[in-house]
């Protein structure tokens, strides 16, 4: 009996420990990625079978609660904004000069007629604090070897994703592949980064490839062109006054 009591506190230790190094890796990986703050310019092209769409923008963040977004390019579009102040999200048309409150219906739209929602571009929430995670497995992507981990949201959180499951490098800690899962188990979409790069001073993926599963000619492809990490941005940038300047919002952190 004590020897029975004794294997299963050991596991039970073990339990946890794995637990939390699944985590561990899990928030680094995010910090890698991410960091306190960040201001990126990226291209998005939108490839569909008989048509390729391609959208420039400029991409400023802070922490889960603040994103702003400008679009640069194509000329018909350029100037429209999205700003995302924790779980509210506008958009502002300065052709039209309409400004838009996006409510709930309108999250899970694709974000200029692309594979990400906008809610997934705009509020995907943090990996580390809405999930629990845990390692299911190693595996090989391309020529590093990865751990295989499985992320479960939180019962007090409202997350889009039934699951996911992320595949991060065991040297660099980058996110390579990502599976995202409905509430029913199913394989909605994964996302594969490549094109491995030192952009200010962090080796990070600078190309991201968004793949539906049930329309895999379907492809949704980002391009880090430019990224700065941990740049000072005050809060008064994420403002509905700041977003209405278009073009003359002033991105030099």
């Amino acid at each position: 009996m004590k020897r029975a009591v004794t294997i299963l506190f050991a596991t039970l230790i073990l339990e946890v420990a794995f637990c939390q190094d699944a985590t561990d890796i899990v928030h680094r990986a995010y910090l890698k990625m991410e960091g306190q703050s960040q201001y990126a310019q990226m291209t998005m092209q939108v490839v569909r079978p008989k048509w390729t769409r391609t959208v420039r923008f400029k991409f400023a963040s802070k922490g889960t609660d603040y994103a702003l977004v400008l679009i640069t390019a194509p000329a018909k579009e350029q100037g429209q904004t999205f700003l995302m102040v924790k779980n509210q999200m506008w958009m502002y048309n300065p052709r039209v000069n309409s400004l838009i409150k996006l409510g709930p219906s309108m999250m899970s739209q694709g974000w200029m007629g692309s594979d990400y929602s906008n809610d997934e571009l705009m509020n995907e929430g943090s990996i580390v604090e809405d999930y629990s995670h845990s390692i299911i497995g190693s595996e090989q992507i391309g020529d590093r070897d990865c751990w295989k981990i499985e992320l479960t949201p939180n019962q007090d959180k409202n997350i889009v994703w039934g699951k996911q499951i992320l595949w991060i490098d065991k040297r660099d800690f980058l996110i390579l592949k990502a599976e995202l899962y409905d509430e029913d188990g199913y394989l909605v979409k994964t996302q594969l980064a490549s094109d491995i790069k030192n952009m200010h001073g962090r080796t990070i993926p600078t190309k991201f490839t968004i793949i539906p599963e049930e329309e895999p000619q379907n492809q949704t492809i980002i391009t880090i062109e430019d990224i700065k990490f941990d740049v000072n941005i005050p809060n008064s940038f994420f403002t509905i006054q700041n977003m209405r300047r278009g073009m003359n919002i002033n991105f030099n952190f």
